[in-house]
């Protein structure tokens, strides 16, 4: 980590402070994981192989805009975590 801070001063970037964990921008939460563990709901898997298999079938299984709208939905999420000033919604 401090390595990249390092770096970020060297771009005279505002950083602004955020905790290293937060459930509310936790990647489990957004529009590519909530679909996939939609998915997952009845899978046993028995290998690491049988999981990447189901993932990369999955992934390969969603078209273009299924991506396009999860990255789209970004700025509107990011915005409430602004706006909740540090309260988790």
């Amino acid at each position: 980590a401090k390595p990249v801070k390092t770096y970020l001063e060297t771009l005279n970037w505002e950083v602004l402070p955020h905790p290293p964990y937060s459930p509310d921008i936790a990647p489990s939460d957004y529009h590519l994981f909530l679909s996939m563990a939609h998915g997952l709901s009845k899978q046993r898997f028995t290998s690491y192989e049988d999981t990447k298999n189901w993932v990369d079938s999955w992934i390969a299984s969603e078209d273009k805009e299924f991506f396009r709208r999860g990255i789209r939905m970004l700025p509107e999420r990011w915005e409430k975590v602004v706006a909740s000033d540090g309260q988790y919604f």
